[in-house]
This record gives C-alpha cells, sequence and structure tokens, in this order.
C-alpha cells in the first residue's frame, strides 16, 4: 500500500467524521461551560458580571449558562441544530464585549496581544465558524448529493 493511498482514505474517513466530531465538541463545550456558571465555578464569571454590570450577576449568570447548556444539548439532536445555531447566534455578539469594555482586561497591549481573557474571548471566532460547518449540513439528507 503506496502512501497516496493511505493518504486518500484517511482524507475519506476524516471527511465522513468530521462534521459528527465538530458537532459533539461544540456541544460538550457549550454543556460543560454553561453549566459552570450557575455552579458558580466558572474562571469567566468574574468577567461576565464585570461586562454585564448593568444586570444582576445573581440572575444573569445562572440564565446565561442555561442558554449556552441549551445551545449545547440541541447540538447534539441533529432536529435542533438550527436552534442551537440560532441561539448561538443570539449569545455570541454579546461574548465579545469585554474586548471592547474591558480592553485593559482583554489586551497585555491593545489591540495585538491579548490577555488570557482576551484569547478566552477570541477562541469563540473557532466555535462560530464550528457551528456554521455544522449549519451548512442541516438539509444534507434533503438536498442532493450533486448539483442539477
Amino acid at each position: 500500500m503506496n502512501v497516496t493511498r493511505i493518504d486518500e482514505q484517511i482524507s475519506r474517513w476524516m471527511a465522513a467524521h468530521a462534521i459528527f466530531f465538530l458537532r459533539i465538541s461544540l456541544a460538550v463545550v457549550f454543556i460543560w461551560f454553561g453549566a459552570l456558571k450557575p455552579l458558580g465555578a466558572s474562571p469567566a464569571n468574574d468577567l461576565v458580571a464585570r461586562t454585564v454590570y448593568w444586570a444582576d450577576p445573581s440572575w444573569f449568570l445562572p440564565v446565561l449558562g442555561y442558554w449556552e447548556v441549551l445551545i449545547g444539548v440541541c447540538m447534539l439532536w441533529r432536529p435542533l441544530i438550527r436552534l442551537s445555531i440560532f441561539l448561538l447566534a443570539l449569545q455570541m455578539p454579546g461574548t465579545f464585549l469585554p474586548l471592547v469594555l474591558l480592553p485593559d482586561v482583554c489586551f497585555v497591549h491593545v489591540p495585538w496581544a491579548p490577555s488570557l481573557e482576551g484569547q478566552y474571548i477570541i477562541k469563540n471566532l473557532v466555535l462560530i465558524a464550528g457551528a456554521i460547518a455544522v449549519g451548512g449540513t442541516v438539509r444534507a439528507r434533503s438536498m442532493p448529493l450533486k448539483p442539477s
């Protein structure tokens, strides 16, 4: 067996399974990180409370946490992927607010050297891209494989 054939097989396996693994990974991240918020165990709780200073953290953090858990749970069940992405689309813009409202917390040197908190926020770009990739498959079973 030559290297090209092995590469083709690995590539086909990845293409066949990538979206499933991405969907499960998104679900795990949202369920895990979301569940930490109402438990008071999220390292992001202080950042969220300082960013959304107009809301009482005693109710806002649990609501946000349950919202994130719901995003993850909906991502697990294929018929609810659209709802998951809708909830994620409503939640994600708020995750970038600290970059604007708390630049001293999010950057070591504004705007090119993010702090650990800034990196935590910027990684949400990957979550958004992953949700877009998963969302691109919601009609896969009803769409022809090749364009007519």
